[in-house]
């Protein structure tokens, strides 16, 4: 027994040494360096816990003298017969190779701890994978963990024996896998859901990230997806019991969840319902996910648990409730009336920052659903002297501003608040501002002095820039037009979206790869918190089936929201991004305009009879001659366009920059020189092919420092451009290094009428600074290859238009012929739907269509031996009953401009940039957008 327990003794002292050389290392390298023979000694004791208390040691002493002394016992303990031994060994080659990479690849280490991953014990798999992790996360550009689906496998094996932590590796490795279908997808999720059940609250997250991510690849209408999102919402739910540390954390993850699928937790919405003792970050977070959760199903409950949190005494949760009950009426329209007369009742209570919480949310309701609440104003009117609030002052002068000719003492009331204009906030001041400028737009004879008088105080006594070019915007407008000062300032405005607090659905898809780590409480991706380059790797979920495009489920979808609709996602205040609506971008970046040459000609049929004999109901037509249906060409090989055309020259009639197929690519231009960006140039084109839009970008450093951690995003635009992936840049910029990456678009992204119409703001970020530019894109990267109208639907569209509906156009210097140019254009998706020839004119009838689902058609008259040829665009007199849903928001005349810049696009290609003032405002278009 005494032997023993001097054993013991001298283990424990040998260990207690061993600590003292690790803290002590650094600061006396020589002294460590004494003990290198005691630890090559310790790695060949028969003990197998000195064995491995060694090899830890030597890994721990951060000295590189002792890296070379450590490669050979490092060696013998990764084949070391002990598993302990073996385990602790392929944490020290992660430290080794943190401390001298170079090293541990020359040894051989590398290819050692892959081959630890076939080891029979589980935790050595576990520690392998973890070491192998680590050092991928430090060099991204290597490809150490090369999974493939027999390496999967025996990671799945393992994962059933190792220890919490273990699993807790293998889960993150598994997360990092994309398998080669959805079987395999599948079979993963199968074998990983019993995690789910597990007692460690980390082991249950990686295992709902591994979950969540291969779901992508599942079918909706598989059984085995509905049983997967039942087996999901147990373990969340369950993650609520613990302490308030575990639950905030849970809840941080759960947002992000509910976000990607609401179905998961739909009918769990009792769990989220507050608790007396729930400390306030808690509560707040319940509340978050509660409205996420609301529909109307279940928006009684809702509103009544809502009602009862604004009665309580913590007062950022009061307001939070009480915002939280106007976001339930803008999301679900059946209870926007229930909720207006909840938040009267709340008015009714005088509490001084109840009222004014209620009355900025009122404000949003009155802007979702203009003209139905406004009974309630006289309510709101009578507790204006209580507010003290920026936020809440200015939302009651919008309203005043806005229903200025219901309420009869308007004028007054905002008198009233002009008294003290120079005291009031920069918020109260422009919407001060605007409301009087509406009052004078609506109630001119009346209020002539007050405007003046607002317009002096903000341009003349103010100092503020914002608040003084309104004011100057609105003075010259009032002085020389003051129609279009009322077309402008009380336009219609677009309906607000249910969901303005929405992450960026890319974003959204990178965090749900981070699910269980810091980023998804932070609700950042890691490279904006990271310092330095180490182990920011950026992921996205794998792509979606075919069956599986949409993220939410019809039944959950918003309340009120038509199918197909998604909401507009506004980037939260904290984004590194920011909304480039709050930004004042500069003009858009263009060539210097061409001369035009178009020529307006009378509206003449010079078909005769009219458009009946293309469907062949006359044998022949004007001149005995024979319909001739067109002939399917080729897409031509180059297609050329001037390289200051922001829309391409879709007739190849210069040179260009041309691809082997597809429609025509414009060659690179500078987008954002280097001296506006710190040293980063931006040179870039647009593609369309395949039915894929592309953003072709190329990078160059022209700094002195490195440039990393690059990201994208786009403003708001004419036809939802958006990112669809992530912008990957895989390695660090180095001085005078140049980059090319070609960025996916997708189509479907927040819509806004921009000016003009294909202008596109973008903000690029690195680890310098965040840059803005703005772009035209060429707008037949937006037609879409099943734009061939029928041609009976052609002939009952073209017979619906009267001819004073119609512009025709000549475009000078096309030497091409019919054959040619049909043959051009189809390779840019622009398609003739007939062909026939007119004494002695090729008259060509073509269609296309948008990505939005608008329809354009046109006539286009090419005359053999003429360089010139004649267009003929029609333009119906009314707008037939089909749904715009594709613009929402925008209504009739942005559905204009899209149809006149597509055939500036299309109709004249080498002066589509400067068609003129005199096109724009004489071609009066009310177009339509044909069923699908």
């Amino acid at each position: 027994m005494d032997s023993l327990g001097l054993m013991d003794n001298l283990e424990l002292k040998r260990y207690l040494v061993y600590l003292h050389l690790m803290n002590y290392a650094k600061s006396q390298p020589d002294m460590a360096m004494m003990a290198v023979n005691t630890f090559v000694k310790d790695c060949e004791d028969p003990n197998p816990l000195i064995r491995a208390l060694a090899v830890r040691t030597m890994g721990c002493i951060r000295v590189d003298k002792i890296t070379e002394y450590l490669c050979e016992p490092l060696r013998k303990c990764l084949k070391d017969e002990d598993p302990y031994v073996r385990k602790t060994a392929a944490v020290c080659v992660a430290k080794l190779h943190d401390i001298n990479a170079q090293l541990v690849e020359d040894q051989g280490f590398l290819d050692t701890l892959k081959d630890l991953i076939s080891d029979s014990n589980p935790m050595v798999v576990a520690n392998a994978v973890a070491a192998l992790s680590e050092i991928a996360e430090s060099h991204p550009s290597s490809n150490l963990l090369d999974l493939n689906p027999q390496s999967i496998n025996k990671l799945l094996t393992a994962l059933n024996e190792c220890t919490e932590w273990g699993q807790i590796f293998i889960l993150d490795c598994l997360a990092n896998y994309t398998p080669k279908d959805d079987r395999e997808a599948q079979s993963i999720c199968e074998r990983v859901t019993p995690r789910l059940s597990h007692a460690n609250s980390a082991v249950v997250l990686s295992a709902v990230k591994v979950l969540m991510k291969f779901m992508e690849m599942l079918s909706k209408d598989l059984d085995y997806y509905g049983t997967l999102l039942k087996k999901l919402a147990p373990p969340l739910v369950t993650l609520l019991s613990a302490e308030p540390e575990l639950q905030y954390v849970a809840l941080r993850n759960i947002n992000l969840i509910v976000q990607k699928r609401p179905e998961i937790l739909k009918h769990e919405m009792k769990v989220f319902f507050v608790k007396y003792n729930d400390p306030i970050y808690v509560k707040l977070e319940k509340l978050d996910i509660m409205i996420r959760l609301a529909s109307q199903a279940n928006i009684a409950q809702v509103l009544a648990e809502l009602k009862e949190y604004a009665t309580e005494v913590d007062v950022d949760f009061v307001r939070k409730a009480v915002r939280a009950i106007g976001r339930c009426a803008i999301k679900v329209e059946q209870s926007a009336e229930r909720c207006v007369s909840t938040l009267l009742n709340l008015i009714q209570t005088k509490v001084n920052y109840v009222v004014q919480e209620a009355i900025v949310v009122i404000k949003d309701i009155f802007h979702k659903y203009p003209n139905k609440y406004e009974s309630v104003i006289a309510t709101l009117c009578e507790n204006l002297d209580s507010l003290d609030e920026p936020e809440a002052r200015a939302a009651m002068i919008w309203i005043v501003g806005e229903y200025a000719e219901r309420i009869d003492n308007a004028d007054e009331l905002l008198e009233s608040f002009l008294e003290g204009f120079h005291d009031e906030s920069t918020q109260v001041q422009l919407q001060l501002l605007t409301a009087i400028v509406k009052l004078f737009l609506k109630k001119p004879t009346e209020t002539q002095e007050l405007v003046q008088q607002v317009l002096s105080l903000a341009t003349q006594d103010s100092d503020n820039p914002d608040l003084r070019d309104r004011g100057y915007i609105y003075w010259r407008l009032l002085s020389t037009d003051p129609v279009a000062a009322k077309e402008v300032v009380l336009a219609e405005k677009p309906l607000i979206s249910e969901e303005t607090d929405l992450i960026e659905p890319t974003l959204l898809d990178e965090l749900i790869c981070y699910i269980g780590t810091l980023a998804s409480v932070y609700h950042k991706p890691p490279s904006a918190f990271v310092e330095g380059g180490r182990g920011v790797v950026h992921k996205s979920l794998p792509p979606r089936t075919a069956s599986n495009e949409s993220t939410e489920s019809p039944e959950t979808a918003p309340a009120g929201a038509p199918p197909g609709e998604q909401p507009d996602v506004i980037p939260a205040q904290g984004d590194l991004l920011g909304d480039l609506l709050n930004l004042d971008l500069g003009p858009p970046v263009s060539g210097p305009p061409l001369a035009t040459s178009s020529v307006q000609m009378g509206a003449v049929d010079l078909l005769g009879g009219g458009l009946d004999s293309l469907m062949g109901d006359e044998p022949e037509g004007i001149g005995g001659t024979n319909f001739v249906a067109p002939t399917t060409a080729a897409a031509p090989a180059n297609l050329g366009a001037p390289i200051g055309s922001g829309l391409s020259d879709l007739f190849d009639l210069t040179s260009g920059v041309g691809t082997l197929s597809g429609s025509y690519v414009a060659p690179k231009a500078v987008w954002l020189p280097a001296m506006k960006a710190k040293g980063l140039e931006i040179s870039g084109t647009f593609t369309r092919q395949v039915a894929s839009i592309s953003m072709d970008l190329q990078l160059t450093n022209k700094a002195l420092q490195v440039m990393t951690d690059f990201a994208i995003q786009f403003n708001r635009n004419s036809f939802g451009l958006a990112p669809a992936a992530p912008l990957q840049v895989h390695a660090p910029l180095s001085p005078n290094q140049t980059v090319e990456i070609s960025l996916p678009l997708s189509t479907v992204g927040s819509v806004m009428k921009m000016e003009p119409l294909n202008n596109l703001q973008v903000a690029v970020k690195n680890n310098i600074d965040v840059f803005y530019f703005s772009t035209l894109y060429p707008l037949h990267i937006l037609f879409v290859e099943d734009g061939k109208m029928d041609r009976q639907m052609f002939l009952a569209t073209w017979k619906d238009i009267p001819n004073e509906n119609e512009a025709q156009f000549q475009i000078r210097d096309c030497p091409l012929n019919a054959e040619a140019a049909s043959s051009k254009l189809q390779s840019s998706n622009i398609f003739t739907v007939a062909k026939r020839n007119v004494e002695g004119q090729d008259m060509l009838y073509q269609s296309l269509k948008l990505t939005n689902g608008i329809w354009v058609l046109a006539e286009l008259r090419i005359q053999p031996g003429n360089p010139s040829c004649t267009v003929r665009a029609p333009a119906p007199a009314t707008p037939r009953p089909w749904s715009l849903l594709s613009l929402p928001g925008q209504g009739l005349a942005l559905v204009e401009d899209v149809v006149q810049a597509s055939l500036q696009a299309w109709l004249e290609p080498q002066s589509v940039l400067s068609l003129g003032r005199t096109f724009l405002e004489s071609f009066q278009l009310n177009p339509v957008k044909l069923p699908r």
